[in-house]
């Protein structure tokens, strides 16, 4: 069903009338008299009610589902082409016009159709339009329709001389019609709705004891989602298997992924207090049996979190003082795993151990900091004075996987290269590799550069002193699948990795590697400023504002930047003033919306921060 708006002589319902298996619905703003009055209406409506379509006048596009049955309001496809307020209307007018008709078309559409949109070039306001008009003096279309859930999915060049018998009109109250040079046709699809989050606690194992704790608000969305599981068809998981698949060629292999806890007791060397998430745990009210499909620690997702206070009763005695005596934290890495796994000297030297799942650290908003990723890690034992040449095989393999998976996606070139950590400093590295350096000193870099891009996927390092024997020497390979699973399909923002919307998924059918294409293009951005004077002392935690924006936005900050630092003479308060960018990559996001978000922030970092706002 295929739902024509705002046409004027009819020929562009002409051209599409009688094509196989479409029933075609043709509406005018005008009467019927007034429509006829225009050279060609008349056949062109002839033709239509001939051939089967139906035509319909003096219909508001801003009300559409008052002029159909609740059983006839359900179109495939929408069409709005040149629409215009009339007369002189300005930009502002026609944005208002783009609006209504897009809230009203969300209440005559299927979940999975299609509202088009042409508009002269210029009008947009996006990167499309060739020149490009200020923001501020376009349609704001994209902005405008997000407003009703809408995310722009595909533009191209409206081609009017290829549709046979059309003929633009123009205005309706003059005999002018529209330039369609350069016209361009923005195609719009739903959006996933914002998720609206509730607590969730997260129930583990310790000691025999089952303990659960609440999950930190900024990670509900991320956790238990099982990108690495068996027949995941995510490029996480595709990544993970076929690197170990072509390190099994060289090495014997073994996976420890079912023994990893998702907690870490106490501190890590070198590792920020602020950088990782610490946990308080509270005794379940009803130990479990289950086992847990994943096998993070017979991790799995609860809806309960009440704690039991009759340590008679259930017999779990003084459990939430014994385990909070210790700090636990949502494990910041896999690495101290590995060196457990080779301390162990549970297999014989040479054999690669293969441990992978997600981690979670506190970290700065910037486009490749991930507060959760995916990360593998290949550890073994060797003897001494064999270490360098583990690694060069170890790494050579890790590199022939990486090229084959890239070539098998994209024609682009792409470079490797392993370089010394002690070329860089602690600025220079990414994000993920300056924490990864934290935990234990790093001889190299695993570095990969495409055309557009270049990331530190991996790290690699020794350590002479982990082993009771001196005979051996440990090494580690450590890499983000998150970050080698975007530069190998072209994924331009860490946050896709995590979306809910299937668009996404369908695109690596069983699993295969494909370069990813956008379903949502030039999404909207807003700019916020926030200032306020910091506690008595001067002390302010940015990790903590970093992730306190992260959660009440729900991920949709992209940017924050210090615009002002101010100390008063007088009494020495400081101020601080931070300018915050919204935008989301796969969801439509309304100024509205983010005016919300920025209002909650505030609130927030008053109350957890004791800033004093401005």
């Amino acid at each position: 069903r295929v739902l024509l708006l705002g046409e004027g002589n009819f020929s562009f319902a002409a051209s599409l009338c009688g094509a196989a298996g479409t029933c075609l619905v043709a509406t005018c703003y005008e009467s019927e008299e007034e429509a006829c009055g225009r050279e060609g209406a008349a056949e062109n409506i002839r033709r239509l009610r001939e051939g089967g379509a139906e035509v319909l006048f003096s219909v508001d596009c801003t009300k559409l589902k008052d002029y159909f049955l609740p059983g006839k309001r359900r179109f495939d496809c929408i069409y709005f082409n040149f629409p215009h307020c009339g007369r002189k209307a300005g930009v502002v007018k026609n944005r208002e016009l783009l609006a209504h008709f897009f809230h009203s078309s969300a209440e005559v559409l299927t979940e999975e159709g299609e509202v088009h949109v042409a508009l002269c070039n210029g009008q947009g306001g996006t990167p499309a339009d060739q020149p490009r008009r200020e923001w501020h003096n376009s349609w704001q279309v994209v902005a405008v329709a997000a407003g009703a859930g809408f995310i722009l999915s595909n533009v191209h060049p409206f081609e009017a001389e290829t549709i046979h018998g059309y003929k633009c009109t123009g205005y309706r109250s003059q005999d002018k019609s529209f330039c369609v040079k350069g016209a361009l046709n923005h195609v719009f699809t739903r959006s996933t709705p914002l998720p609206c989050f509730k607590p969730v606690s997260c129930e583990v194992e310790l000691e025999r004891r089952k303990v659960s704790f609440q999950v930190p608000q900024v990670l509900v969305d991320k956790f238990n989602r099982g990108f690495l599981e068996l027949n995941s068809n995510h490029p996480v998981w595709t990544i993970k298997e076929k690197l170990t698949a072509e390190l099994s060629q060289a090495f014997p292999l073994q996976d420890t992924d079912c023994c990893l806890s998702l907690l870490h007791q106490g501190h890590l060397n070198g590792v920020c207090h602020s950088n990782v998430f610490w946990i308080t745990l509270s005794p379940e009210e009803t130990p479990s049996t289950e086992e847990v499909p994943n096998g993070l620690a017979n991790a799995v997702l609860s809806s309960h979190t009440e704690i039991c206070r009759d340590r008679d009763r259930n017999g779990w005695g003084n459990v939430q003082e014994e385990y909070n005596s210790h700090q636990y934290c949502l494990r910041p890495s896999l690495l101290p795993y590995a060196q457990a796994v080779i301390q162990r000297g549970a297999s014989l030297p040479g054999t690669l151990h293969v441990l992978s799942g997600p981690v979670f650290r506190k970290c700065l908003i910037t486009p490749s900091s991930m507060p959760v990723f995916h990360e593998v890690v290949f550890a073994c034992a060797v003897g001494r004075g064999t270490e360098d040449s583990c690694i060069q095989m170890l790494v050579k393999n890790i590199e022939s996987s990486i090229r084959a998976l890239h070539q098998a996606v994209s024609s682009f070139k792409l470079s490797i290269s392993l370089e010394e950590a002690t070329k860089f400093g602690t600025a220079e590295l990414s994000d993920f590799a300056a924490l990864e350096s934290q935990l234990s000193d790093i001889d190299s870099l695993i570095c990969v550069e495409t055309e557009t891009s270049s990331s530190c996927v991996g790290t690699v390092r020794t350590n002479h002193d982990q082993l009771e024997s001196s005979e051996l020497v440990a090494v580690f390979a450590s890499l983000n699948l998150d970050l080698l699973a975007m530069l190998v399909c072209g994924i331009a923002d860490w946050r896709m990795l995590w979306t809910s919307d299937s668009r996404f998924l369908c695109q690596f059918p069983r699993g295969e590697l494909r370069p990813f294409k956008t379903f949502s293009l030039y999404p909207p951005s807003y700019v916020h400023d926030v200032s306020f004077w910091v506690p008595d002392g001067g002390q302010f935690d940015e990790v903590a504002f970093h992730t306190i924006a992260r959660q009440v936005s729900g991920e949709m900050v992209t940017s924050i930047q210090l615009l002002d630092s101010f100390q008063q003479p007088e009494t020495g308060r400081k101020s601080l003033c931070y300018r915050l960018t919204f935008q989301s990559c796969d969801k439509a996001l309304s100024c509205q919306e983010v005016a919300e978000m920025q209002l909650l922030l505030r609130e927030e970092i008053k109350q957890r921060l004791a800033v004093t706002l401005r």
